[in-house]
C-alpha cells in the first residue's frame, strides 16, 4: 500500500491496530509453536452454527449422491458394454472435469456471488441426475450417453468444490476452521461408506435405474434447502473482475506465495504416493483368501471409518503436534499401512491396516487444507483452493497410472512396497517445505486507503498505470532493505500488479526507486481494496528503513498513447 499523504495511513493503521482486535497480528513465540494455546474446541462445535450446519448437511448429501451415482454408473456400464475401456472411462469421466475446470471454476466463485453460484452448481447436478434417471427408466440410455452424463455430472462437481471451500472460512471463526474442515472430511468419508451401501442395496433389489431416481430426488431436495439460505453479499464500488483477468490474478497469487508452493508440492507428492493403495485396492481384495466384491467393500469401509475416527481426535492431536508434524507422521503411517496391506495374509490383517491408512489420510489432508485456507485471503480463496484441488487430482491421477504400470511390470506387493518406500524418502527429502508451525501473515482486510485525487479525467479501463515510490536508505542497511523489498515484490504481484522493478540511483547510493505496473486504473484501485493487515505491516517495515525528512514520495502515471506517422 503506497503512502500519498503525510503519515495519514501510517497513523490510521496504528490506531486501528490498537482499537480493532481484527487487525491484531498473529504472534508466535518460537518456530513450531502451536496454533492455539487454548483448550481445543470439540470437532462438532462448528455444527452449532446454523448456516454451516445446513451447508454441511447439503455437502454430506451431495457426496452420498456422488458415490451412489458412480457405483450405479460403473455397474450399469457392465451391462451396456463389454469393452473394458468404456467401463474404465466411467471413472475418468467422473473425475476429469475436476482437473480441467478447477481454475476457471475458482475464478467464477471469486468474481460472482458465491451463494448464487453454489446454488447454480447444485441445480446443475440435479438436472443431470433427472436426465440420467429418465433415460435409465425409459431404456434409452446407451454407453456413450452414460459417459456423457457422467462427464456432465463431473462438471457440476468441479464447479462446486472451489466455491464450497471458499464459503467455509466465512461461516466459522478462525479457531473453528480446522474442525470445520475435519467435519467436511467426515462427510466425505461417511458418504464413501453410505453411498455404495445404498447403491448396492438398490441395485440388488430394484436395479441401477432406481439408484438414479433416488439420486435425482436427493439432489433436488438439497437445491431447495439451499434456496432458503440468505447470505449478505460484500459490495464493492469497483466493477467485477473479468473472467480471464481473474484467472491470471489467481494463478499469479499462488506463484508469488512460498507457503502455497510448499502446500501444493506436499499435496501432490502425498496423493501421488498414497494413491497406490486406493488404485490397487480392488486387486488386493481379489487376491486375499475368499476375496471378492464384499472384501473390497470391507476394505474401503475400513479406510473411511479410520478417517472418521481420526477426524474426531484431530483437535486433541493438534495440541501435541504442529501441522508439519501431523503431515510427516501421517505420511509415514500411511506408508506403513500400505506395506501392511501389501503383505496381508487375510482380510483380518488388511482391514486394520486400511483403518490406519484412513486415519493417516485425513490427518495429512486436513492439515494441508487448513494451511492452504490460512494462506489465502478471501478475495482469491476459491481460485487458490481450486489450484490445490488440481494438485490433489493431478497427483492422484498420475499416481494411479504410475503404480498400476509398476504393478503390471512387477507384481502387486512390489508396487505397493515401492510406493511406501518412495513416500518415506519423499518425506525426508521435502522436510524443508513447511506447511505450518510458524507465525502466519495476517490476511485480515484493512480498508485504510482512499482513492487519490487526480487532476485529469480517467476512464476505469484506462491504463496501464505506473506507480513509483522513492526511498532514501542508509547504505549500511542496504541488505536489510533488499530483503524487505523482496517480500514487497511478492506482495505487489500477489495482489494484482503485472510487473515490478527496483532501481538504484547511480549518483546517490542511498536513493532507490520502486516501480510497479497495474493493468488499468480499475485494477490499481482493486489492488488497494485487497490490502490486508499483513500488507500494512510490510509497508511499516519499508518505511522504518526510510531516512528521508518526509515520507517516501509516491508518483502515479497513466499510459499516454503516442501515435507514430
Amino acid at each position: 500500500m503506497e503512502k500519498g499523504e503525510q503519515g495519514r495511513a501510517h497513523c490510521t493503521a496504528r490506531a486501528i491496530e490498537r482499537k480493532d482486535p481484527r487487525a491484531k497480528r498473529i504472534e508466535s513465540a518460537r518456530p513450531g509453536a502451536q496454533e492455539s494455546l487454548t483448550k481445543p474446541a470439540s470437532t462438532w462445535a462448528p455444527l452449532g452454527r446454523p448456516v454451516y450446519r445446513m451447508l454441511w448437511a447439503t455437502w454430506l448429501t451431495s457426496n452420498v449422491c456422488m458415490w451412489m451415482n458412480d457405483v450405479a454408473a460403473a455397474w450399469l456400464m457392465t451391462s451396456l458394454s463389454n469393452a473394458p475401456v468404456l467401463i474404465a472411462l466411467v471413472q475418468s469421466a467422473a473425475t476429469l472435469p475436476v482437473f480441467l475446470l478447477g481454475v476457471p471454476s475458482g475464478a467464477l466463485a471469486d468474481i460472482i456471488d458465491r451463494r448464487q453460484y453454489f446454488i447454480a452448481t447444485q441445480f446443475w447436478v440435479a438436472t443431470v441426475a433427472i436426465v440420467l434417471c429418465l433415460t435409465a427408466l425409459t431404456g434409452v440410455l446407451s454407453a456413450p450417453l452414460l459417459l456423457a452424463l457422467t462427464f456432465a455430472n463431473g462438471i457440476g462437481l468441479a464447479m462446486r468444490l472451489p466455491v464450497f471451500a471458499a464459503l467455509i472460512p466465512g461461516l466459522v471463526s478462525r479457531e473453528e476452521l480446522p474442525n470445520a474442515l475435519a467435519l467436511n472430511g467426515i462427510a466425505m468419508n461417511a458418504s464413501r461408506i453410505i453411498g455404495p451401501l445404498i447403491a448396492g442395496t438398490l441395485i440388488s433389489a430394484a436395479g441401477s435405474a432406481y439408484v438414479f431416481v433416488l439420486n435425482a430426488i436427493l439432489s433436488v431436495a438439497a437445491g431447495i434447502v439451499l434456496l432458503r439460505w440468505r447470505r449478505e453479499q460484500k459490495v464493492s464500488t469497483l466493477p467485477a473482475e473479468r473472467f480471464f483477468g481473474a484467472i491470471r490474478t489467481g494463478v499469479q497469487y499462488v506463484r508469488q506465495s512460498p507457503v502455497m508452493h510448499a502446500i501444493l508440492l506436499r499435496m501432490a507428492m502425498f496423493f501421488l504416493g498414497s494413491q497406490a493403495l486406493l488404485a490397487l485396492l480392488p486387486l488386493v481384495a481379489k487376491g486375499l483368501p475368499g476375496g471378492g466384491a464384499g472384501t473390497f467393500t470391507v476394505l474401503l469401509a475400513s479406510m473411511g471409518s479410520g478417517a472418521i475416527v481420526a477426524a474426531l481426535f484431530l483437535p486433541r492431536l493438534r495440541e501435541f503436534m504442529t501441522r508439519d508434524e501431523l503431515v510427516r507422521n501421517g505420511t509415514l503411517l500411511h506408508a506403513a499401512a500400505t506395506l501392511a496391506v501389501a503383505f496381508a495374509p487375510s482380510v483380518y490383517v488388511a482391514a486394520p491396516a486400511m483403518l490406519a491408512a484412513g486415519m493417516a489420510w485425513i490427518s495429512v489432508a486436513n492439515s494441508m487444507t487448513v494451511a492452504a485456507q490460512m494462506a489465502l485471503p478471501d478475495w482469491v480463496r476459491a481460485r487458490g483452493m481450486s489450484i490445490v484441488q488440481m494438485a490433489i487430482m493431478g497427483g492422484a491421477g498420475f499416481g494411479a497410472a504410475l503404480w498400476g504400470q509398476v504393478a503390471t511390470l512387477t507384481d502387486l506387493p512390489t508396487s505397493l512396497t515401492i510406493a511406501a518406500i518412495a513416500a518415506g524418502i519423499g518425506t525426508v527429502a521435502m522436510r524443508r517445505f513447511k506447511v505450518g508451525g510458524r507465525a502466519e501473515e495476517d490476511l485480515t482486510p484493512v480498508g485504510l486507503w482512499k482513492e487519490p485525487e487526480v487532476a485529469i479525467p480517467l476512464e476505469p479501463d484506462q491504463g496501464p498505470v505506473l506507480i513509483t515510490v522513492e526511498y532514501q536508505i542508509d547504505p549500511a542497511r542496504a541488505g536489510e532493505f533488499a530483503d524487505v523489498m523482496r517480500e514487497s515484490r511478492r506482495s505487489r504481484l500477489r495482489n494484482g500488479a503485472i510487473a515490478w522493478w527496483l532501481f538504484k540511483d547511480t549518483a546517490d547510493p542511498g536513493r532507490y526507486v520502486e516501480y510497479f505496473v497495474d493493468e488499468s486504473w480499475t485494477e490499481y484501485l482493486r489492488r488497494h481494496e485487497r490490502t490486508t493487515a499483513g500488507d500494512v505491516a510490510l509497508r511499516e517495515r519499508r518505511e522504518a528503513l526510510h531516512i528521508g525528512a518526509s515520507p517516501p514520495l509516491v508518483g502515479r502515471f497513466i499510459a499516454e498513447p503516442v501515435h507514430g506517422d
